[in-house]
Parts: structure tokens; C-alpha cells; sequence
């Protein structure tokens, strides 16, 4: 065993010993066998209410458009949660087995919704608001919900389809003549008790979240109270072991004398956000700090003036703040606990964290829609000791890779990651039933490629449909995309296909630096790609002026490149 996975297996079977809070059981779901923590609720109110106890303490600071801040408690946050609730049943009739879709920003009412919905037990459709009309339009046609709640700007996007699908509106932060206002239905309830929730099974749906997908129309992915509630705890499970692995960085937590506060700043329609730097935070009381839209000069003012100590974003977000002039260590001195979404943590964001911080406790994981964000998680010494990796297993989750027939393939050896949990959804939204998302073994096809090493580190190097095949040989971007990340200078890049009458496909390369010059190509070919074998250095390179086109959850959306790369002039 490694040195590394020593203090982590030694504090895992603390952690899961019977009688302890993450002791493990055996569960069957559609009969399949899995792993699951014991001591859970079994609905999602349960999960929510333990936040209740954090009473008077500060829940959140909302920083809107105006950079006016709006502070509630936990007590405060509550009652506006049972108000919602009380006048959803009563004022709007909704059942059980319902669907309240979600179309709005980053907002308190965003949190407020969600957790009204899926406590009363009906199903909750956060809608991507990044979206044009046709995007919500089409998400709302397919989820078909019987009422959706939404600030002004959505509203105007969507209201000329809610008489035909039967949709009513509420609507937050604006006046509209022909919606109810949403703080009319909190005022005629405040003071109401969460109505008794209807029983719900643990396997009953209680969300649809819309994946993210790189190309075509999204697809609802539905989770249960099960899947969402392991899902949670898995989080909470790998907090804690990274803590116990890591007793330095528990010493400075403690020493620091700063309340633990997160700056959310990433979109909530998106598991990421919605478990990571929601649910995860209100359960554990710790308060958060939400932004009406990013802007790197404004979070380094938050993170300075709220004392924000944690802090998990994508890797674009995290290059924006650590690379804006105003960013000096003495502003950010709370920050400690930084996340950084996605497979694997950039080399460049590796750079800059070390370079800001004297000290900090990094992290990164893998996981999708589809397994409900769970997969593996990798901080501290591990993020440390493990570069290019994207963590350790959680305890639920077993791991395989196959090749291109679906084989197995042995332990180290790259192919498509599988994965086979109990927090993995199982189905596809589908109005006349669901489309599966598991193989008949319960096992989730990822689409991604990597494997996994003897230590039990996950690595994750590309999306299957996201490689080149020049000439038949296949080449992954990912590695042309970590040369040339090495520059101190290039923001983001993107190794992506162009069409070639000869070879089938050819290499490309977009980038962007921080001033918005282009590199010498000099400097690009001989330093950052003269490693790669020939047949894998980009025959066009293309500098950009402005960020490269992503999904929600900060995904580059590479099938745009091509287009984009020829609008370009010359």
C-alpha cells in the first residue's frame, strides 16, 4: 500500500465501522445488489431538516445585481421554505408525483423552491437558465410540469408556451400582470408549518435534472430520494475522510478563527452546484456567500470583506480569480479550501494555487449527471502526490474499464469508465415511461476514457466522442491540451477535429491568453508540442480573443469550435 493510501484506508474503517455514523448495508434496487450508507434518512425532507437545527446563525449572503447584500438566518430561510410549501398545496394544488419546474438565476428563491418541492415529496426541474427561449421551451414541453417558478427574464422566454402545456407561473424579483408574484404566495403563508409530506418511498422520483450534454437536446436525468440521499452523504463521508487523512490541514481549519463560509458562484441548475455548494453546505450550517453572476473583481471583494474560506468552481473561474491583477495573497488570506471541478485538476490551476498560497487544502473528483456527481474525490496530500488524478472511489461506487467491444479490461489499462453505484440514476425523463441509463448489471457507460492504477486513483484523459482519429490513429486532446496549458500565459485551450479529405481528421488548436495576444509560433511548436509524436501536433492554431464557448457546467463545447474557428477572419 502506498504512503498515500495508507491514512486513507486506516481512516475509512474508522469511518465505516458498524454503529458508526457511515456504517454500510446491503440494498436491492431493481434487483441489483448494492452498497449503501446505513444510518440515512429515507426521503429528502429528512435530509433537509437536520439544517433546522442551525437556527439563528447566518444561511446566506445574496450579493445582487446592484451589489446590495441580502442576509437571512437558517430560521428565516426555513419559514420562507415552509410558506412556499403550504402555499403550494394549498393555493396550486400540487400532489404528489407533480413536477414544479425551476427557471431562474442564482437566487434565494432558487434554494427556497428546491427545498420546498422535494420536502413535500413532489419532483423538482431546475431548467438550465443559461438557456435562449427554444432551450427552455423544449425542457418545459418535455418535463411537462404543472407549475413553474421564475424570475422576470425567463418568464418573458417562456410564457408563450405555458397555456399550451398547462403550465401556470409563479414569478420571483419582478412584477408581471399575468403571474402570481412570488412573494405574494410567502406572504399569505409565512408563519404556516411544512405541511405533512405525502409518503414517499426512498425510490420514488423527486428530480429531474437536465444533463448538460456537449451536442443535441438535453436529456432529463431522474433521480430518487435514494439516489440524491446517498449521493450526499457519499460527500460528506469523503469530507470527512479527507479530513482525517490530512490532520494539518483540520489544525489550521480550527486555528483560523474564521466561520466557515463558501462563496457559490457556480450555476445550481447543475448536480455540481445543486449538492456541492447547496445542499452539502445548508446540512453541514455553514453559510454561503451567492453572486448574482461571476465577476472575478467582486469575488475577490466577497472573499476579502465575508471572510470566505471555501470556495469549489470550475477551472476557467479559479484561473479568472488567481490571475486578475487585484488578486494579492492579503485579500484572500481566509481562503483555504479550494474545489476544482471536473476530472482532474489543470496543471495551470495547480500553478497558480501554489504560487498564491502559503498554504491550502486543494481538491478535485469526477462524477456526472448521471451518478448523481459521485464517483472519486482527490484532496490534500493526495492532490498533492497525485497529479492528473481525479481522487480514490467512494465507498459505493465499483469501478471497470472496457474496450470498444465492452470488454473488461485489466486494472491500469485505459478504455471507457464504467461505473456501478447505488446513487446512479436509472432512467431517462420519459413521458410514456423512461428510457434506461444502466446495462442490465446496473452498470453506467460514462463515455469518458481513463482507468484506474494499483493504488485505487482514478484517472480520467478524455470523452470518447471528443477523440481525433487521424488516419486511423487515435489521439486524445486531452494531452495536447496539458503541453500547451504549461504556458503561464494561455488562459484556456482546446485540442479539437477538423475534417481532412486525406486523413479523415486533423488536429486543431484554439486558445486564449490573458491579454489576448497570441503566443509566438515559435514558442508553441518547439516548446509546448515538441514532445507529442508528430502525428498529434495541431496543424492549425487558432488564438481567440474571447473565452471558448462551454455548458453550464463548464464543459467546452467543442463541437462549436469548428464553426467558430472559421468565422474568424483570415
Amino acid at each position: 500500500m502506498t504512503a498515500i493510501g495508507r491514512p486513507l484506508s486506516d481512516a475509512e474503517q474508522g469511518l465505516c465501522a458498524p454503529d458508526s455514523p457511515y456504517e454500510f448495508a446491503a440494498v436491492t434496487v431493481d434487483g441489483q445488489h448494492y452498497r449503501q450508507f446505513a444510518q440515512t434518512p429515507d426521503t429528502m425532507r429528512g435530509l433537509l431538516d437536520v439544517a433546522r437545527a442551525h437556527g439563528d446563525s447566518e444561511c446566506l449572503c445574496y450579493v445582487d445585481a446592484n451589489g446590495e447584500k441580502q442576509r437571512r438566518s437558517f430560521c428565516e430561510y426555513f419559514q420562507r421554505v415552509d410558506a412556499l410549501a403550504h402555499g403550494l398545496v394549498t393555493d396550486f394544488g400540487l400532489q404528489q408525483g407533480q413536477r414544479v419546474a425551476i427557471a431562474m438565476r442564482n437566487t434565494p428563491e432558487w434554494l427556497e423552491v428546491y427545498a420546498a418541492v422535494v420536502s413535500l415529496g413532489a419532483i423538482v426541474v431546475p431548467l438550465n437558465s443559461w438557456g435562449s427561449a427554444d432551450d427552455l421551451q423544449y425542457v418545459l414541453h418535455d418535463s411537462a410540469p404543472g407549475l413553474v417558478v421564475c424570475d422576470g427574464p425567463r418568464y418573458a422566454l417562456i410564457n408563450g408556451v405555458l397555456t399550451d402545456i398547462g403550465c401556470r407561473a409563479i414569478v420571483a424579483r419582478a412584477d408581471v400582470a399575468d403571474a402570481m408574484r412570488y412573494e405574494t404566495v410567502i406572504a399569505r403563508h409565512i408563519g404556516h408549518a411544512m405541511p405533512t409530506p405525502w409518503h414517499c418511498h426512498s425510490d420514488d422520483p423527486v428530480q429531474i435534472m437536465y444533463s448538460s450534454g456537449t451536442s443535441g437536446r438535453p436529456k432529463g436525468v431522474v433521480s430518487s430520494h435514494r439516489n440524491i440521499i446517498q449521493a450526499i452523504f457519499s460527500f460528506e463521508y469523503q469530507a470527512v475522510l479527507g479530513i482525517m487523512a490530512n490532520p494539518d490541514a483540520l489544525d489550521t481549519i480550527l486555528s483560523c478563527g474564521d466561520r466557515p463560509t463558501a462563496l457559490l458562484a457556480v450555476p445550481l441548475f447543475h448536480v455540481s452546484g445543486c449538492y456541492a455548494s447547496f445542499l452539502l453546505h445548508l446540512r453541514g450550517g455553514r453559510r454561503m456567500v451567492m453572486m448574482y453572476k461571476w465577476r472575478a473583481e467582486q469575488a475577490l471583494t466577497l472573499i476579502e470583506q465575508e471572510k470566505i474560506t471555501i470556495f469549489s468552481a470550475a477551472p476557467s473561474m479559479l484561473i479568472d480569480l488567481l490571475q486578475h491583477p487585484r488578486c494579492e495573497p492579503q485579500r484572500i488570506a481566509s481562503l483555504f479550501s479550494i474545489g476544482s471541478g471536473g476530472a482532474a485538476c489543470p496543471e495551470r490551476v495547480r500553478q497558480l494555487i501554489g504560487d498564491t498560497f502559503a498554504q491550502s487544502y486543494t481538491g478535485t473528483g469526477y462524477g456526472m449527471t448521471e451518478s448523481n456527481a459521485i464517483g472519486s474525490s482527490c484532496v490534500g496530500i493526495a492532490f498533492d502526490s497525485k497529479p492528473g488524478s481525479a481522487g480514490t472511489l467512494s465507498p459505493l461506487v465499483e469501478f471497470k474499464t472496457c474496450n470498444t467491444e465492452g470488454d473488461e479490461l485489466p486494472v491500469g489499462q485505459q478504455g471507457e469508465i464504467h461505473l456501478r453505484s447505488v446513487c446512479n440514476s436509472r432512467v431517462y425523463w420519459d413521458q410514456n415511461g423512461g428510457k434506461p441509463i444502466l446495462d442490465a448489471g446496473g452498470w453506467l457507460a460514462t463515455g469518458d476514457i481513463g482507468y484506474i492504477d494499483h493504488s485505487g486513483f482514478v484517472f480520467v484523459t478524455d470523452r470518447a466522442k471528443d477523440m481525433i482519429i487521424r488516419g486511423g490513429e487515435n489521439i486524445h486532446p486531452a494531452e495536447i491540451e496539458a503541453h500547451v496549458s504549461q504556458h503561464p500565459d494561455i488562459v484556456e485551450c482546446a485540442a479539437f477535429a477538423l475534417p481532412d479529405p486525406l486523413l479523415g481528421e486533423c488536429v486543431a488548436l484554439a486558445y486564449r491568453t490573458q491579454t489576448g495576444e497570441p503566443i509566438n509560433p515559435e514558442v508553441l511548436h518547439n516548446e509546448l508540442l515538441a514532445q507529442l509524436a508528430a502525428y498529434k501536433r495541431p496543424t492549425q492554431i487558432v488564438a481567440l480573443t474571447s473565452p471558448l464557448p462551454r455548458s453550464p457546467s463548464g464543459k467546452v463545447l467543442k463541437g462549436e469550435l469548428p464553426a467558430l474557428v472559421q468565422s474568424l477572419p483570415g
